[in-house]
This record gives C-alpha cells, structure tokens and sequence, in this order.
C-alpha cells in the first residue's frame, strides 16, 4: 500500500496520473540495483486492479522464462481450462491478452515486467513480441498499464525510451529513479522505528547513500560507527561483499566497468574523458562510450562539465557512496585479509587521520546531490543559475598560487556564491591562516576567471561556524548539515 512508500512524492504522482488515465499507459521505470523500484511499483498498485508481475532470471534461458511466465499466468488469472506452456513470447502474451480482455472491461489491468533486460535475451523475440501485442491490442485496451523495469538503465534507455523499431515513441511515462535524499532516509528509518541524530545519519549514507535495502539493514539501538563495522568490516557483513554482485549482475562486460570505475576513483576532483581513456588503455569509439553510459544512467558516475571550460569538455566522478566507501576502505583491509584479526577495524579507523581526509570529500560529494536544499536556503531557488565546481593549478615553477572551489553558484543577478564544504564533528573554527587561504581563493578566482560579479563567500558545514573576526571578515552567508535535511518535495 502507499503508506509503505517513504518519500518518492515525485513518482507517486507521475504513478496517480497513469492510475487516473482514462487511455493505456507504457511506463519505464530504470534506476541502480537496490534503489527500490520493485518495492514502488507493488506497494502503489497493490489493490488498485488486476496485477499481472513476471519477473526476469538472471541468466536463464529461453524456455525456462517462459515456464516462469506460464506459472506467474496461472497463479495471476487462475484460469479454468487448461493452458499450454508457452513456446515463444508471441504466444506467451497471446495468452496473456485473451485472459486480459476476459476480466471486467472497468477493471484496470496492471502488466509488470521486471527485469526486462533478463527476460529479453539474445534472439528471444521478446521485444518483437512486445513491440506486436502493445501496438495492436495493449494500446487498445483503456485500462491497460504496461509496466517494464531494470536496473541495466542503458538498456531501457536504448531498447524502450530510445527505441528505433516498433516501440519508437511508445513510452507515455518514465520514471528514473534515485537514491533517497537525506531526509527521505531519515523517515525510512524513522518508519523502522530507528532515530539517529542528523550527524549519525550523515555518517552512514557517506557509506550506503539513501539506497533503501541497505538501510533495511540499520539495526535498532547502535551507533553509526557499528553498524557500519558490522555490515563492512566482518565477513558475515552484507556490505562486506556487496560490491563484486552490483557490477556482476548488472553488465555483461562487468570487468571493463570495474577497470573505468577504479580509474576514476583515483581522482578526487574528476577525471576528463581524454584522461580516462590513457588511464583504462581502452580504445576510443562506441565501446567506450556504452560502457560510460551505462555506469551513468546506473547511477554510479556523474558527468560534469568545470566553471569556465567548454561545453565539450566532459569530466567524471563516481558519485555512488558506496562504490566509493568500498575502495577506498573496504578493498583495502580485505586485500591485507585483516578483518579475521580486527573484528573491531572500524572502531578505531573512524578515529585516524585518513577518516578527517575521506569524510571531507565524501561530504562534498553529498552535498552536490542536495543542491536544491541549498539554493532554498540561500533563496536562490527562483534564480535561474549554473552549478559547477573550479580550481586553477599554476605552470610549473610559477610562483602563483593555486586555488580550488567545492562548489560554484553562477546567478543571473549578477552574482556567485563560492561554496566551501567541511566536514566536522563540532562547530568549526576559521583560523587566521585559514582565512587567508579563503581570501586567496576569493582573489585567484576573481583574476583567473575574469568575472565582474559580486562574489559571496558561503560556508557549508555539518555543525556551523565559531563567529570571529575572520567569519565576520569573510563569511557571507552559512548552511548547516539540518539544511541538507530540508523536504522540499
């Protein structure tokens, strides 16, 4: 039922207009493995109609779909006379569409396909078949809703929204869906009967993200720095050996996936294209470029492009927590095989200087995905504006001084907001020395950049900023870590 759905409001009213429709509907739903697509479509049709489900096996084969198929029919639609198995999807869906149409004609029928890109191996005929039963009877029947889903995006990308063959335009509905933000995770939890402290909960998702069966995991009365022990540094931990599975069961070429990501990973600020091709020794061209995408639209890498270069100039960084929790700490002390002699790794590591190093970037990284949160509470979100990040590294031997910037606001006012993100366990303090690195900033950017705007120094921080001299001096304007958790939606 709807109530089991934490947050999604977004969806769920894309879900109601489809439900509402008086005309057949084709939604795609594709988003990173765990994310909680199978979980939305249940609970929000659960009770609103017949609900027909077909989920794909990995690897299997033809026929043993289609047995799938014909069992899920049986259970479905209970039919009186008895059926044939099914020996291609044509007549697997002909099947289908008969017992369809003999159901009351008010009566929405729901079709849900999950795993699609499981279901439609090679020379299958699957996505035919689809193509020929949508198009000629699906379409035609009012209160059908044709649901498909998969966590290999690239693939409903390019075989259902960007279809070229007979599903060309014939999505009406797509949803991508994300990982849940800061605060949809804090009611997941809440839901669960689990209260964390907003700095306990920022701890975790810097591990899991808002990935919904991994805080299904979060065990009542423990802090964050347990269960993270618990699930990443024992060997019983799910989150122990989560990694190799994602990449595994997603793509076919997982080992040329594994060899970009941990390129990219090396690079704290993003890696640009042409840089990442020398770093992988792949060879430019289409292969490359799929396997790119496909980290991409799985929500494992983000593109972006830096303040003042062009447009062409791409470059990437692995945004999934996880995926950077693992290789950064996880791989590490199972390669060492430590974690059978430190049962307790965690409870120490958190603690060393390499964590302060860490925690930074991937707060930085955390607050690139609640950029709408921050904008409200600068009020900036009625401005049309530009997000990006910048840094200038002098020649060699040069005597100038370097500078970088988190996160960089452009505003039509005539304005930029240079956001600094730092990380703390307590209310952080601006040191002389440190504002003179701020201040450094401030003019490099303005030299570099050439920009007549009015510049606004905006600090981001978990527990805010000690005021003194310096604050006063430079500071502009502050968000909080309670900011990130603002529900906007």
């Amino acid at each position: 039922m709807e109530k089991n759905i934490i947050g999604r409001e977004a969806e769920k009213r894309t879900l109601e207009q489809i439900l509402n429709s008086p005309n057949a509907e084709f939604l795609a739903i594709y988003g990173r493995r765990r994310v909680g697509k199978t979980h939305l479509i249940r609970e929000f049709f659960e009770g609103k109609g017949l609900f027909f489900e077909l989920t794909g096996q990995k690897d299997a084969g033809l026929k043993t779909q289609l047995q799938n198929c014909y069992r899920s029919i049986q259970e479905i639609f209970k039919p009186q006379l008895p059926l044939k198995i099914p020996e291609s999807w044509k007549d697997a869906f002909y099947i289908l569409t008969k017992l369809m149409e003999s159901q009351p004609e008010k009566e929405k029928k729901i079709v849900f396909f999950d795993e699609l890109p499981w279901l439609s191996s090679r020379r299958s005929g699957l996505l035919q078949a689809l193509d020929y039963e949508w198009n000629h009877k699906w379409s035609k029947l009012n209160n059908c809703v044709l649901i498909t889903c998969g966590s290999a995006a690239s693939w409903v990308i390019d075989n259902l929204i960007n279809a070229k063959g007979g599903l060309h335009n014939r999505i009406t509905q797509i949803i991508k869906l994300r990982p849940l933000s800061l605060s949809e995770s804090d009611q997941y939890l809440r839901s669960r009967g689990i209260r964390l402290k907003k700095h306990q909960l920022l701890d975790l998702y810097m591990v899991m993200g808002g990935i919904p069966h991994y805080l299904n995991l979060v065990e009542k009365r423990k802090s964050s720095v347990q269960i993270t022990n618990e699930l990443c540094f024992q060997e019983a931990g799910y989150l122990y050996s989560e990694f190799p599975r994602l990449f595994k069961s997603r793509f076919d070429q997982a080992e040329v996936h594994d060899r970009i990501i941990r390129e990219i990973v090396k690079k704290r600020n993003g890696i640009s294209r042409n840089d990442l091709l020398q770093a992988t020794g792949i060879k430019t061209g289409g292969t490359f470029r799929k396997r790119l995408n496909e980290l991409k639209e799985s929500g494992f890498i983000g593109e972006y492009v830096p303040y003042g270069k062009r447009k062409k100039t791409f470059f990437v960084k692995v945004i999934d927590e996880y995926t950077l929790f693992y290789l950064h700490w996880i791989e590490p002390i199972k390669n060492q095989m430590a974690i059978g002699y430190n049962p307790n790794y965690w409870l120490n590591a958190f603690k060393a200087p390499k964590y302060q190093s860490w925690s930074g970037y991937a707060f930085e990284a955390i607050c690139m995905k609640h950029i709408a949160q921050i904008l409200a509470c600068l009020k900036l979100d009625g401005l049309s504006i530009e997000i990006g990040s910048w840094r200038y590294i002098p020649p060699v031997k040069s005597k100038e001084k370097g500078a970088q910037v988190d996160l960089l606001i452009d505003r039509t006012d005539n304005c930029i907001n240079l956001c600094e993100i730092k990380y703390s366990n307590k209310i952080y303090s601006i040191t002389k020395d440190y504002a003179k690195n701020l201040a450094n900033k401030i003019t490099v950017f303005s030299e570099k950049s050439k920009t007549k705007k009015q510049i606004f120094l905006t600090m981001i921080t978990t527990m805010g900023i000690k005021k003194n001299i310096w604050s006063e001096d430079l500071v502009s304007s502050e968000i909080l870590l309670a900011d990130l958790f603002k529900n906007l939606r």
